[in-house]
């Protein structure tokens, strides 16, 4: 008599509850390294004797030389030629942002509601990040050239344009000489690792595939240490005891309300261009995102003798924490589908 076959596991039905909710486990361990720099700050931050920062430079230069492994010359030809979504990418950094920051100023009055204006547009200033803009399109499945074209420029261009856009609105001086030392964190930590790999893209290439699932996880838990770092240091330094906790979380609706408005202009203006989907998911992902690198060293830079860097800063903690749960679980979503209905636009 024929054995029974064996029946098919039974789906776990907590898991597959948050995967429709879009809580992987990745959005799970953001929220968990959050509740951990709360609960003991000291294990990341700068005191720790633990050398966080090699660790997540080291960390993140790896991230990109094995971008640069599965890119080809003739894929990086082919995403610096599109202008278009550079354009988007560029224009929503630098001029949507600051746009919509002005359009609200009228909202903010007294000495305090100023200050706090004046640290929301230094935010709207500021160029995207790098390494969370192209994971995040990595995630999603996107054109992954273009971001690291994008994120790249949008740091070089940030040296620039973020004093002259500061100078401008809010008055202020510029720390010139010393802002070059960014152009030089990134020519070290992102370009020479992806050269290096797209230089042994023919080599390594079939390695790098082989291997996608086990560097995807790598590239998310970069991000975690990120993360972990960024809010340790944050809760070490006391930047969220300063205020009360309902100010704290009016801002923090605002800044979910900042980022949700510019994706949903990006998206939309990509699709009325007609971009293809992984060109959308570039153009969303880049050009809604903040850097706290580059905010935090100019934020020193250039308000030097400011009583007021804790409150310059904070809208800046919360869009960078935000920036990336959001994200992440939009392009968990939209990963799904990329591989489920890859012609399906976003």
């Amino acid at each position: 008599m024929p054995k029974p076959a064996p029946s098919a596991p039974v789906p776990n039905r907590f898991v597959a509850l948050l995967a429709r909710a879009g809580l992987d486990w990745f959005l799970l361990a953001l929220m968990g390294v959050v509740a951990l720099a709360y609960w003991q700050p000291g294990l990341g931050s700068k005191a720790s004797p633990v050398p966080w920062k090699t660790i997540t430079t080291v960390g993140v230069a790896l991230v990109f030389f094995f971008y640069g492994l599965k890119l080809s010359f003739t894929q990086l030809h082919a995403g610096l030629r599109n202008w278009r979504l550079h354009l988007l990418v560029q224009l929503a950094t630098f001029a949507l942002f600051p746009a919509l920051a002005l359009l609200v100023r009228p909202f903010f009055e007294g000495e305090g509601g100023v200050l706090l204006w004046q640290s929301i547009f230094f935010l709207c200033a500021l160029p995207s990040t790098v390494s969370t803009s192209v994971v995040m399109v990595s995630i999603a499945g996107g054109n992954l050239p273009a971001a690291i074209f994008n994120a790249s420029i949008s740091s070089l261009l940030g040296i620039a344009l973020t004093p002259l856009l500061t100078s401008l609105v809010l008055h202020t001086g510029t720390g010139g000489g010393q802002l070059w030392n960014l152009a030089v964190q990134l020519l070290w930590q992102v370009v020479l690792p992806v050269g290096a790999g797209i230089l042994l893209n023919s080599r390594f290439n079939a390695f790098a595939e082989r291997h996608k699932a086990g560097l995807r996880y790598f590239d998310q838990i970069t991000i975690l240490l990120i993360v972990f770092t960024a809010f340790c240091d944050s809760f070490a330094e006391g930047i969220f005891s300063r205020f009360l906790p309902a100010d704290i979380a009016k801002l923090g609706a605002g800044m979910v309300a900042l980022y949700l408005l510019v994706f949903a202009l990006v998206w939309g203006l990509s699709r009325a261009l007609r971009f293809s989907r992984a060109d959308q998911i570039v153009a969303v992902f880049c050009g809604s995102k903040k850097s706290l690198v580059h905010g935090s060293v100019m934020a020193s830079l250039l308000f030097p003798a400011s009583a007021a860097t804790g409150l310059l800063l904070l809208p800046l903690m919360l869009y960078h924490a935000l920036q990336i749960i959001l994200a992440s679980s939009m392009a968990q979503y939209i990963g799904r589908q990329t591989e489920q209905e890859p012609a399906v636009a976003v």
